[in-house]
C-alpha cells in the first residue's frame, strides 16, 4: 500500500458505464490494469483493505462532467434508477479519500 497521503488521478473522459468506472479507479490507484473493486461492495473492501490504498488520500477526477452524465442515471439490477455517480463519491468520502472533481 502507498503511505496514506497519497494523491491519486483519475483520467475519467472514457468513464460512461460502470465496468468503465471500475476500471479507471482501479487504475488511477493500482496503475494500468490494477483493480480497485468491481461493484460497490468491492470498492467499499478496497477502501478498507490492503488493495494499494491508505486513508487519508485525495483523487483529482478529471472529466468527471462524462461519468456524472452516463452514470447519474444508471439503473439497479431490478431497473430502479439511482445516481450510481453520487453514491460512488459517498463511498469514496466514507473511505477516507477527498475528491477534486475537474
Amino acid at each position: 500500500d502507498r503511505p496514506a497521503g497519497h494523491a491519486y488521478e483519475l483520467d475519467g473522459r472514457h468513464v460512461t458505464d460502470e465496468p468503465g468506472l471500475y476500471l479507471a479507479l482501479g487504475e488511477a490507484v493500482n496503475g494500468p490494469g490494477g483493480y480497485f473493486g468491481g461493484c460497490l461492495a468491492a470498492l467499499d473492501d478496497c477502501l478498507r483493505g490492503t488493495f494499494g490504498y491508505a486513508a487519508p488520500a485525495t483523487l483529482l477526477w478529471r472529466d468527471a462532467a462524462t461519468a456524472r452524465k452516463h452514470l447519474s442515471q444508471a439503473l439497479t439490477p431490478d431497473g430502479q434508477p439511482y445516481d450510481l455517480f453520487g453514491v460512488v463519491l459517498d463511498l469514496l468520502a466514507e473511505g477516507g479519500m477527498h475528491v477534486t472533481l475537474a
